[in-house]
């Protein structure tokens, strides 16, 4: 087994924070809430946590099932992260997602925290930074998702309207150079 390795593990951390965005989420989650009443964090975040891990492992193997490689879905993906993180800067809607009426793993869960563009960050990551730095990003970042959804009703006291909105922009401006260079990447561009 290869040692962890701090700078992947970093990096993979980041990469992952920008994609999932649970900071740049919260107010769809406040919207959630105020609907359903309660957020199950626990729940959601363990849901979290096995999707991305599973999908880390299966990925590869389903890829094969449809004839495709990595690098065809890393390139896929950048596309994806780039729409995302476009989104996520000019405040525009590419992506339209309803709402759902319950406050369940499904919603928040999936594809809320673990959407597609996680999914496919997390086959992009797998071209590059070794497994078992991967899924300590993913721990990292499931036990921030859990601090956030724990704590939505403070955070959101504490930066406010405009806060959040310069916190999203700036996690996009990351997202753009982060799907640029995985696309040049498995481009070799």
């Amino acid at each position: 087994m290869h040692p962890l390795i701090f700078r992947e593990i970093l990096s993979v951390t980041m990469i992952l924070f920008a994609i999932i965005d649970i900071l740049g989420a919260i107010p769809v989650i406040i919207q959630v809430r105020q609907r359903v009443g309660h957020i199950e964090s626990e729940k959601a975040s363990l849901a979290v946590l096995v999707l991305m891990v599973v999908f880390l492992f299966v990925g590869d193997e389903l890829l094969g099932v449809i004839g495709l490689d990595i690098s065809s879905f890393a390139i896929a993906g950048s596309l994806v992260i780039f729409i995302i993180a476009m989104e996520m800067v000019l405040g525009v809607d590419f992506f339209k997602e309803e709402i759902p009426q319950s406050a369940s793993i499904v919603p928040l869960a999936f594809p809320l925290i673990a959407g597609a563009g996680t999914m496919t960050t997390l086959l992009s990551l797998k071209s590059q930074y070794q497994t078992q730095n991967i899924i300590v990003g993913i721990v990292i970042n499931t036990l921030f998702v859990y601090l956030v959804l724990k704590n939505v009703k403070w955070i959101e006291r504490l930066l406010g309207p405009v806060g959040l909105s310069i916190l999203r922009k700036s996690f996009g401006i990351i997202l753009l150079a982060i799907a640029i260079k995985l696309f040049r990447s498995n481009t070799h561009l």
